[in-house]
């Protein structure tokens, strides 16, 4: 075939190629139209990306700010970004040419130059030696006739945007976690400090029973059992010490830091404010949690993935091409002598490969219905997380409300027993009773705090935390 018609037949060729076009999966799921749990007046609609400000807590902003920059976590997500949009780079060269410069050279000759030279009647003013130099230039290309490269690209860079996503909800979870670790350190100092006031308590009344039992107005029974409740107050402290401790060190941990390097200056969390967020629109929730932007993503890439599969199946086209300068001189290495090229094209289709392709093109179907699976799943979670989220947040500032009532006539009642003991009219076990239910009035309304401000956090997580996905360009 001359190769003016073996250009035209690759042009209509090219002319009459077609990418195997899927359309992008989009499964059906059905979005609330509201949130069964009640919205907290006067709540924001969203939460903002720094939504850890509301708490009120400029110690908190800083520890926010460093864990953002120094937590490992996120710089492992972060590599993990770099590593899959290398792939997609590498993937996104299939589409070019493939460009070669070589060069060689190579001298030949005998080992023995007397005897060749006498061997081939030679004389001995002549070189035996031969020197050849070589350049050659060449190119491949694989025409993408049936889109398999483009599609792969198409599957790297969506997995690149998922990978994205993904460190968006490192991110996500790194700052509730830093912010909620936090809170639980102040709680636990709260703790440490009830139980400090209720063991100088215990104290003091075990004074008064000493004093009592010398006087013969009390028996050795009750001096026993008030130092019974004295050990058993300290016997509280040591857990609690330990829980802070152990705290600490998880935050530094978040942050990327040594544990001895830390120190954590506020001591309660008086002052600090439970922060009120509303859940918008359930259907808004799609836009805004980066998991659900991440397994649609995934989705993505594999939808071009399954394109790739099938592309797989129709011949493949690969045009090359060399051009190659040849001498036995390097001064005439550039001549037209010793030019050459040759220009080739060559078309397979494949026949027969014991199954391999059909067996490729199921698992890219069998990772596209699971992953179907994964963002619908992604989805129910996030509905529920904050449907349950939105339940725990007024569930537990009306159970905040109560105990506070609690603790209050719970300090009441405590006084005027001790008074009465004082003088004389109680015994020593109503006065216990007093002191117990106050200490755990006081113990269990610190939890509760501790509770609804964490629950609150939740609440920011599960409705994405500030993160949303960009508005589409115009």
């Amino acid at each position: 075939m001359h190769s003016r018609g073996f250009s035209a037949f690759l042009l209509l060729l090219l002319l009459g190629g077609c990418d195997l076009i899927a359309e992008p999966t989009e499964p059906v799921i059905k979005t609330p139209v509201a949130w069964a749990a009640p919205i907290p007046i006067a709540a924001d609609s969203w939460p903002t990306a720094d939504w850890w400000h509301h708490i009120g807590s400029t110690e908190l902003d800083a520890l926010m700010e460093e864990a953002r920059a120094n937590n490992l976590d996120l710089a492992a997500a972060s590599a993990r970004i770099a590593q899959v949009e290398a792939q997609a780079r590498a993937t996104s060269a299939d589409l070019w040419p493939q460009i070669n410069l070589g060069a060689d050279a190579s001298r030949r000759g005998p080992l023995d130059e007397g005897a060749y030279r006498d061997e081939n009647n030679i004389s001995s003013g002549t070189d035996v030696h031969t020197d050849s130099f070589g350049l050659s230039l060449s190119a491949s290309y694989e025409a993408d006739f049936w889109g398999r490269n483009r599609a792969n690209r198409t599957a790297a860079l969506e997995s690149l945007r998922a990978s994205a996503y993904d460190r968006q909800t490192v991110a996500l979870t790194v700052t509730t976690s830093v912010a909620s670790t936090y809170l639980s350190i102040l709680s636990l100092r709260e703790q440490i400090a009830i139980a400090d006031n209720n063991l100088a308590n215990a104290r003091d009344i075990l004074g008064v029973v000493e004093a009592k039992t010398r006087l013969g107005a009390v028996s050795p029974a009750d001096l026993a059992q008030q130092r019974g409740v004295v050990a058993a107050q300290e016997a509280v402290l040591a857990p609690l010490v330990q829980q802070e401790l152990e705290a600490r060190s998880a935050l530094a941990l978040l942050l990327g830091r040594n544990p001895q390097d830390l120190a954590i200056a506020a001591h309660s969390l008086d002052g600090l404010n439970v922060p009120l967020v509303a859940g918008g629109l359930p259907s808004e929730l799609l836009q805004r949690r980066p998991d659900i932007a991440s397994a649609e993503a995934n989705l993505a890439s594999a939808d071009a993935s399954v394109v790739a599969a099938r592309a797989a199946f129709f011949p493949s086209l690969d045009l090359s091409g060399v051009l190659s300068l040849e001498t036995a001189a390097l001064s005439t290495l550039f001549g037209p002598a010793g030019a050459a090229y040759s220009i080739a094209g060559s078309l397979a289709q494949p026949i027969f490969d014991g199954g391999r392709l059909v067996a490729e093109e199921d698992l890219a179907i069998a990772q596209r219905e699971e992953l179907i699976a994964t963002y619908r799943a992604s989805i129910l979670t996030a509905f529920s997380d904050v449907e349950n989220a939105l339940g725990l947040v007024r569930s537990l500032r009306e159970q905040v409300r109560l105990q506070e009532v609690q603790v209050e006539q719970a300090e009441i009642a405590f006084r005027i027993v001790n008074t009465r003991y004082v003088a004389g009219s109680v015994d020593l076990i109503e006065l216990l009773n007093a002191q117990r239910t106050l200490f755990d009035a006081q113990d269990s309304l610190g939890q509760l705090r501790l509770q609804q401000m964490q629950a609150a956090i939740e609440l920011y997580k599960a409705l994405g935390g500030g993160w949303q996905q960009p508005a589409p360009e115009a």
